[in-house]
């Protein structure tokens, strides 16, 4: 008996065949680009997931060996925020417009107008931000009327390819709260919400758990993926709630930490806990009956990247590290601010920068990569620090992976920082792994989520806080707090100067 994760995210449609023990057997992935046809415009065609997902389907087939009737369930995740439209007839009206893409803010600020910002938050559990699928709706009604008038059903990008595998039209819960269309707390379409941005609630798909069955895949589908019709297609979950899933975050006090380019901060809570100025995002979980708080930053290991590029160009990253592993924790009184593409969490701004703070002529190469590193952490201390606040229990226990986690000196900083425990894990495949453990959940193999990532995730490493450098970051960290507030009026300027 096997299953199928299937991930269709900005740039490849993943997927990875694992068997009933949660052993991967194989991964394989098809690559497509994204538009931008404009500043600030991201957009792709659905089209390319759906020919994405065909191909890495039959690829992961024939590369374990296995035949399509052998698969017993798929587990779907992918790319979240993203608004995909289809008339009448199921057609698609126009490219989706991506997570990614920034044109919204107008949209943004009239749903915080029209409904109330605070009231928003309480019953979404987010501040409208540009990234989110509400106000790229609105743009669409606003700018492009004849598209608008056409409309008939709303769906997320790896709802498309749920769509076109099974005929039906479905969302997990995990990612219909990404919309922010939802009531946060009753898991569910918001009637207030959908009536006060005048979005016809005929046009949003019934919403399922994330193990639950949502489709079949019918005889077409079977004939282009090479799988058997009737295999059943489970909701799964957005990419970070399938991520977290992925790595065994499914309950509270375990934490996932996601070093890429950019750095997810993921909590599972019992209970729909909400950032009262919706500085951390809380959505659906997709376990059962759980939520989750995650915090955003933008520039993690993609810091590093940039700096090691710009002052180290040629040097691997193990080299340039290991003298900073020499540097004392607090780099001598060298601060850096890691917010090189704006920032997310927890200041919501496109305007902030990068910064080196306490430069003196006894700092060499060696402080300014540790300075990174510890900057880094510093800011996902934030997110860390607001779901304290928020009423979060104890952190116990973060799970970390992504390239950054490769690096023993950034974990032991992270621990440091942090004052807990860091571990690494079996699993490296993310999103795509948790689907598929979703969907063998769903197909009865273990009896819930708890169960299959306790079956299948194991600790393969741990790094413990020092208690001497935990006291020497305690006294830094209030420092790194104040920088941001001090410079936003200078950051706001200095964009002003780039300005034609």
């Amino acid at each position: 008996m096997y299953f199928l994760g299937i991930d269709s995210s900005t740039t490849a449609t993943k997927a990875l065949l694992m068997d009933s023990t949660g052993q991967v057997l194989a991964v394989a992935a098809a690559e497509y680009s994204f538009e931008t046809p404009r500043p600030l415009w991201s957009e792709q065609h659905p089209n390319l997931w759906w020919e994405g997902t065909q191909k890495s389907i039959r690829a992961v087939l024939t590369k374990a060996g296995v035949s399509g009737d052998q698969v017993a369930g798929i587990g779907l995740t992918g790319q979240m925020h993203g608004l995909v439209l289809l008339d009448e007839a199921g057609q698609v009206l126009r490219p989706a417009i991506l997570w990614n893409d920034q044109r919204t803010q107008a949209q943004c600020d009239e749903i915080h107008r029209m409904i109330g910002k605070e009231l928003f938050i309480q019953i979404t559990g987010n501040v409208a931000l540009t990234g989110f699928t509400a106000p790229k709706i609105l743009w669409v009604k606003d700018n492009e009327p004849e598209i608008y008038a056409k409309v008939r059903h709303i769906l997320l990008p790896k709802d498309y390819v749920r769509y076109r595998l099974t005929n039906s039209f479905a969302m997990d819960k995990a990612d219909g709260a990404g919309t922010v269309l939802f009531d946060i707390k009753s898991r569910t379409w918001s009637p207030q919400i959908l009536h006060a941005l005048r979005i016809d609630p005929v046009w949003m798909p019934p919403v399922y758990e994330g193990p639950q069955i949502t489709g079949y895949i019918s005889p077409e589908a079977a004939a282009a993926t090479g799988l058997k019709a009737g295999i059943p297609v489970m909701a799964g979950g957005g990419d970070q709630a399938a991520q977290a899933v992925g790595v065994g975050a499914v309950q509270e006090g375990i934490v996932a930490l996601t070093l890429g380019t950019s750095g997810v901060v993921f909590a599972t809570a019992n209970d729909a806990f909400i950032e009262p100025q919706g500085r951390l995002h809380s959505f659906c979980h997709a376990v059962p009956g759980k939520w989750h708080l995650m915090g955003v930053m933008l520039s993690a290991a993609g810091s590093l990247r940039w700096y090691r590029d710009t002052f180290a160009p040629g040097l691997g990253f193990d080299e340039l590290l290991a003298s900073a592993a020499e540097i004392a924790a607090g780099s001598d009184g060298l601060l850096f601010l890691p917010y090189l593409t704006g920032e997310r969490t927890p200041h919501p701004d496109p305007l902030a920068r990068g910064a080196f703070v306490g430069l003196t002529v006894r700092h060499g190469m060696a402080h300014c990569t540790r300075a990174v590193l510890e900057g880094v952490a510093f800011g996902l201390k934030d997110s860390f620090e607001l779901m304290k606040s928020s009423g979060l229990g104890k952190i116990t226990q973060v799970r970390v992976s992504g390239g950054g986690a490769k690096s023993a000196l950034w974990r032991q900083i992270l621990a440091d920082i942090f004052d807990c425990e860091l571990v690494t894990l079996n699993t490296t495949e993310g999103a795509a792994y948790g689907a598929a453990l979703l969907a063998a959940v769903g197909a009865g193999v273990f009896k819930d989520v708890e169960s299959a990532c306790a079956a299948a995730i194991t600790v393969t490493g741990s790094t413990l806080p020092v208690a001497e450098r935990v006291k020497a970051y305690e006294k830094v960290y209030p420092i790194y707090r104040e920088l941001y507030p001090a410079l936003t009026s200078s950051f706001k300027r200095i964009h002003s100067l780039a300005l034609p």
